[in-house]
């Protein structure tokens, strides 16, 4: 089943990913432009992805309902159904393997926002498929994860963690999410009205992705931890570091995503090898030295 998408937020690495994934699977895409009315550009599409987010975060308070409510009103006008990348902070801080069924206990401020956004789709009638995610990884960068974070010093033989580099994390490889977005979107007549899914990823510790690396590199690796108070301190005056320090609690707290749901709906779905993911954050300089034994 194919037809038209509708592209939200096309130069972030949901958009970008899902355009050439739809493409890739028949379907005619439709990119929309900011500051255009949404309601025109949706009218026609049977899908809408909403990969719109404000940037570093930028005062999600007023802008994540803002967008909310635009999408929802073009999904009604369109009669389209809504995809959108869910996100782990709604969960809170109690470790586990969260799943469609984990209760909704967020701890931050900004879990909060997102627990009243995907309500305010719940209660919307527009059919609204949440596909839940860890940290996102782009074999293109823009401004991922391993990019801005755990990699940021691998030049210099360093590898940052937020915390405990011993505490599972789950992470999405974003072109196999923006896959499993096109599939659900050829079954959406099948779904519920309102559908969160967890996307099981991949999970591993920074542990690991060290020893994975020094494996690929034939060198060692060392284990640095991030400096929170240098966030601390420049909270007061510089948004990103108040709201990222407001994240921090998630670096140590061990999770990972369960598979169950995601399993039924999409069984043949084939993800990309762990090994591959952990490369792509690597510069270009350094993928190739050998390949990462399996373990």
């Amino acid at each position: 089943m194919t037809g038209t998408v509708l592209i939200l937020g096309s130069n972030g690495k949901i958009g970008h990913h899902c355009a050439k994934s739809f493409a890739d699977a028949g379907w005619d895409v439709r990119v929309y432009r900011r500051g255009t009315d949404m309601i025109d550009a949706a009218m026609g599409a049977q899908v809408i992805v909403n990969g719109l987010n404000p940037p570093a975060y930028h005062n999600w308070a007023r802008l994540i309902p803002e967008i909310t409510e635009q999408v929802i009103a073009a999904a009604k006008a369109s009669g389209a159904t809504v995809i959108l990348p869910g996100n782990v902070y709604t969960y809170g801080d109690q470790g586990g393997v969260w799943s469609d069924t984990t209760p909704h206990r967020p701890v931050s401020r900004k879990g909060h926002i997102r627990k009243a956004m995907e309500a305010r789709y719940r209660d919307s009638g527009v059919q609204t498929i949440i596909l839940r995610a860890g940290n996102f990884i782009d074999p293109e960068g823009n401004g991922d994860i391993m990019q801005l974070f755990l990699l940021r010093g691998i030049a210099q033989g360093r590898i940052t963690s937020g915390g405990a580099p011993d505490v599972m994390q789950a992470y999405c490889f974003v072109p196999d999410w923006a896959r499993a977005a096109v599939q659900l979107a050829d079954k959406r007549a099948a779904l519920a009205r309102f559908e969160d899914i967890p996307f099981p990823g991949h999970s591993f510790t920074v542990n690991t992705l060290r020893d994975r690396l020094q494996a690929h590199l034939g060198r060692p690796l060392k284990v640095t931890r991030f400096p929170w108070w240098v966030m601390r301190l420049a909270a007061p005056f510089w948004e990103l570091a108040r709201e990222l320090t407001e994240m921090r609690y998630l670096w140590e707290t061990p999770h990972t995503l369960s598979a169950d749901k995601f399993d039924r709906l999409l069984p043949d779905f084939v993800p990309t090898p762990l090994d591959q993911v952990m490369l792509a954050g690597l510069p270009a300089t350094m993928k190739n030295p050998k390949a990462i034994p399996v373990h």
